[in-house]
């Protein structure tokens, strides 16, 4: 992994580093809530590179190596359940730093891919500056509507725990995290999450980051009237075993983007195992290709 960094403005620094030939049609790739770049896999991302894409990935600020706002307030738990958290930031200033991030690499406009809070991201960046997205894959998202995408109840304890501190206790704790959101109808490899785990745990983590960025979350409210502002070609991917985003997140957003695609992963949860890797990211191209998008040829 390559590490480099860019300013986008506001203090903000992000880390992220490329797959891919930068000649190439540029696609962003924003992680979701509390989770590093690391967790868009190499693999996948070379799967994208090799299709023809200039594929970047970053951590989006209060996590990983990009900046935290240290000092900045940090809600307690109590606070986030009662939906009235402090907020150091909203997600549109996550999706003005996205902005940056391509001021910063030379790129006018790029093909936005998000995944949960990334998809949220993702989705705003659409909205309101439709000039630098050129296509929009919003994936296990939802629109904030308070009776849409809720998770399952059985989901919030785990969900909410504070993650142990000990390495191996984070791996544990992570691996019981996706036997709870992950997907149940697919499968899923544990050994390539334990990895993951490590590896973020390795980079660093931040609690109050994550609580931050679910306070951003939270204090953006319901987007809905926005997204019918897109005009980006739109794919909308959910997994019918999303027990964190419940899929109704996913068919919500689908309707607030005129002329969007609702693509259903049966037995996918809140993740990306590789068993569902050719269905999203064929999603992903079809619609880049709405856009304009040509797909590498591959010589015979």
């Amino acid at each position: 992994m390559d590490e480099q960094f860019c300013d986008v403005g506001g203090g903000i620094r992000l880390c992220y580093d490329t797959f891919g030939d930068p000649a190439d049609p540029a696609l962003l790739l924003v992680m979701g809530l509390g989770t590093q770049m690391v967790a868009w896999h190499e693999d996948f991302c070379g799967r994208l590179a090799g299709e023809g894409f200039h594929v970047i990935r970053f951590d989006n600020r209060d996590i990983g190596h990009s900046t935290h706002l240290e000092g900045a307030p940090t809600p307690t738990i109590r606070q986030l359940l009662m939906r009235r958290p402090p907020a150091a930031y909203l997600l549109e200033d996550m999706a003005g730093d996205t902005a940056g991030l391509l001021d910063g690499l030379g790129i006018a406009a790029a093909h936005v891919v998000g995944v949960s809070m990334g998809g949220m991201i993702a989705q705003t960046l659409a909205a309101t500056r439709p000039d630098r997205v050129l296509s929009l894959a919003s994936i296990m998202s939802t629109t904030g509507g308070r009776l849409v995408g809720q998770p399952a109840l059985r989901v919030m304890p785990i969900f909410l725990k504070e993650a142990p501190r000990d390495r191996e206790a984070f791996i544990e704790h992570t691996e019981t995290l996706f036997r709870t959101i992950g997907s149940s109808g697919i499968p899923r490899d544990d050994e390539e999450l334990r990895e993951l785990a490590g590896l973020m745990y390795d980079r660093g983590l931040d609690p109050a980051g994550s609580a931050r960025q679910l306070a951003a979350i939270i204090a953006s409210g319901n987007r809905t009237a926005a997204l019918r502002h897109i005009t980006a070609p739109t794919v909308v991917i959910h997994g019918t075993a999303d027990r964190l985003v419940r899929p109704s997140g996913g068919r919500a957003t689908a309707r607030a983007i005129a002329g969007s695609k609702l693509v259903k992963v049966s037995g996918m949860g809140h993740d990306l195992p590789r068993a569902a890797w050719d269905q999203v990211i064929d999603a992903i191209l079809e619609n880049a290709q709405r856009a304009g998008f040509s797909r590498r040829q591959v010589a015979a």
